[in-house]
């Protein structure tokens, strides 16, 4: 029988509405239930196009025995991550805190107050590496929980003060030491730098969009060659390996080796927006037709796979099909000559480096494109027929539901890619979704809700990532078009960022100052996967006093950068869309810090 999440909106929670588990949805109810049960809570953490979420669900929250014991002793309760980044947050940082990583799916033991007491990422369904199973962690816990109760509540005590402390530390920087942090950033970052496979740092690799950016508004400002170099290199091997769809368009997570060959499959909004602005502006940099190439491939991904029939974006297509991961897009030298005959097979197999021990597993490849071929025509017919007999497979699954701050992100990316491309589609399908987050997303009372899904919004508040990103994206929307009221609903949006998510000195937190309380309020000033709700608004803040003239935004903007860049001088990787603001800031006030 389905279970409570039959009726959520969140495509992730309905995956697991055919559990045997009793779950339920983040809210009162479940720790209601917890304290009349007088049982612990169990938060499962996930996303929808998760791998080892999936993993876990069959091996755990499938299994009747694992099942029936977590029903009886806890309450369980599923998340969305994406649904719910600021449950995600606190949790994550506890997680990051006990155990040294974090990750998804995320395992978290809480008390009747929301209090972690133990956190942990994945469980097997056996002991394995030095990991207990997950039943041996459920009947510890359980143990714990009834006999040694005040050992529990002392580790929920310690634990919630520390998130407490590690919330609310802050850094400062004055607004003259500017140039003189970002050089610092710039050492800091180049050591990391790979020079022979592009990117930063070793396996696993990701697209390091945000830290991108900033390098090309620094070579702007400086001319140092090194920087642009850091960026080309990096963007030419993404766009030859295999975390580039080589047939559709569009990236992937991230890379598993070094070498960007073989990715984790799941394709994100938010990596493939951030990207095709990326690819954009390493054009108009240097001119290469590689990046022209990519940046018009991701657009057309985006519209192609990724656009809802309201006018919105997914958020993601699935790492798996079927349960296997990458099934939809290796290939063995037998299937390319099956599609392409034996001649055509042979020249594809050798130009996309897909040999007959394979690039993955089970002896098939990922299409890597390591050279351009001396026959583009030729290429382009083979890509053509791949790409309509890869259509004929089993696909992955989509996670249709509309995030705000991944579709604002969407929308600059889209308005920017049509004017600097001149294709006119790239703008309407911009000027569509901005419509739909601001008829959907946006109430009455003018608060943003953080998803929809096939029109119909979510309960979740918008956080200040939603508020930040769509400020971005209209006015990126703006400068294309000229319609002044893209302009006018983004200055009433970073109004309320400042209002509602603001101290008035700089610093903001991820959550409004009506929401929903949780252990600790997050405030999480890092960029991650995207522009953290801090920094994009700062960003979009310097953008809207940009074009408006407006004092009180550009000193809004300044005070919320210099903050940021406290971080970015000695941990660039995590701060790069404050810099890239930092950088706009040196430039004056009539920098435009969106095209």
């Amino acid at each position: 029988m389905p279970n409570r999440l039959a009726s959520a909106t969140s495509p992730y929670l309905l995956q697991h509405a055919e559990n045997p588990v009793d779950w339920w949805e983040w809210g009162p109810e479940a720790f209601d239930e917890a304290r009349r049960r007088d049982v612990p809570v169990l938060v499962s953490i996930g996303y929808a196009a998760c791998h080892w979420c999936h993993v876990m669900a069959h091996e755990s929250f499938e299994d009747d025995r694992v099942a029936a014991y977590l029903n009886d002793h806890f309450v369980a309760v599923k998340v969305d991550r994406e649904e719910r980044p600021d449950v995600d947050a606190v949790y994550m940082s506890a997680t990051t805190a006990l155990t040294g990583h974090g990750g998804w799916p995320m395992t978290v033991l809480v008390d009747h107050a929301g209090r972690p007491f133990y956190a942990g990422t994945y469980f097997p369904p056996e002991p394995r590496h030095g990991m207990p199973s997950f039943v041996q962690l459920l009947t510890a816990v359980h143990r714990t929980w009834t006999e040694g109760r005040d050992e529990v509540e002392g580790a929920a005590d310690r634990i919630a003060v520390a998130l407490r402390a590690s919330a609310s530390a802050d850094g400062t920087l004055p607004v003259g030491d500017l140039e003189a942090a970002l050089d610092d950033a710039y050492r800091a970052l180049r050591p990391a730098y790979d020079a022979t496979r592009g990117g930063f740092g070793g396996a696993p690799k990701f697209p390091p969009s945000m830290v991108l950016e900033w390098l090309l508004r620094l070579h702007a400002r400086t001319s140092d060659p090194d920087a642009l170099a850091m960026v080309s290199g990096t963007c030419e091997a993404m766009a030859r390996g295999g975390i580039h769809d080589q047939l559709a368009g569009g990236f992937a997570r991230y890379s598993v080796d070094e070498r960007w060959t073989v990715p984790h499959f799941e394709k994100m909004l938010y990596d493939n927006a951030q990207l095709v602005r990326v690819y954009l502006h390493w054009w108009r940099a240097t001119g290469n037709p590689l990046a022209e190439r990519i940046a018009r491939s991701t657009a057309d991904f985006l519209l192609r796979d990724l656009r809802t029939p309201e006018g919105g974006f997914a958020s993601a297509l699935d790492a798996d099909t079927d349960g296997v991961e990458g099934l939809t897009y290796a290939w063995t030298p037998d299937e390319l000559a099956e599609v392409l005959g034996p001649e055509d097979g042979a020249w594809a197999a050798h130009l996309l480096q897909v040999t007959p021990r394979g690039t993955f597993e089970h002896g098939r490849s990922v299409l890597a494109l390591r050279v351009d071929p001396e026959d583009p025509a030729r290429w382009e017919s083979v890509r053509v027929a791949l790409l309509s007999a890869r259509d004929l497979r089993r696909q992955p699954a989509r996670d249709d539901k509309v995030v705000t701050a991944w579709n604002g992100l969407a929308v600059a990316a889209l308005a920017e890619a049509g004017a600097l491309l001149d294709e006119p589609t790239y703008v309407e399908a911009a000027r569509a979704c901005a419509d739909l987050l601001l008829r959907v997303h946006l109430t009455a009372e003018g608060r943003l809700r953080r998803v929809s899904r096939a029109g119909v919004v979510g309960r979740p508040d918008g956080v200040l990532e939603d508020h930040g990103c769509l400020a971005e994206g209209l006015l990126a929307l703006y400068q294309v078009t000229g319609e002044r009221r893209w302009l006018e609903h983004a200055g009433r949006l970073l109004d309320t960022a400042l209002a509602r998510f603001g101290d008035g000195e700089g610093s903001f937190h991820d959550t409004a100052d009506d929401a929903e309380p949780l252990v600790v309020r997050p405030r999480d000033p890092s960029d991650n996967a995207s522009p953290s709700g801090w920094s994009g608004t700062a960003a979009a803040l310097l953008s809207y006093a940009a074009l408006t003239g407006s004092a009180a935004h550009r000193t809004a903007a300044e005070r919320a950068t210099a903050r940021l860049v406290a971080l970015g001088r000695a941990h660039p990787r995590f701060a790069g869309w404050a810099l890239a603001a930092a950088e706009a800031l040196l430039d004056g006030p009539r920098e435009v810090a969106v095209i």
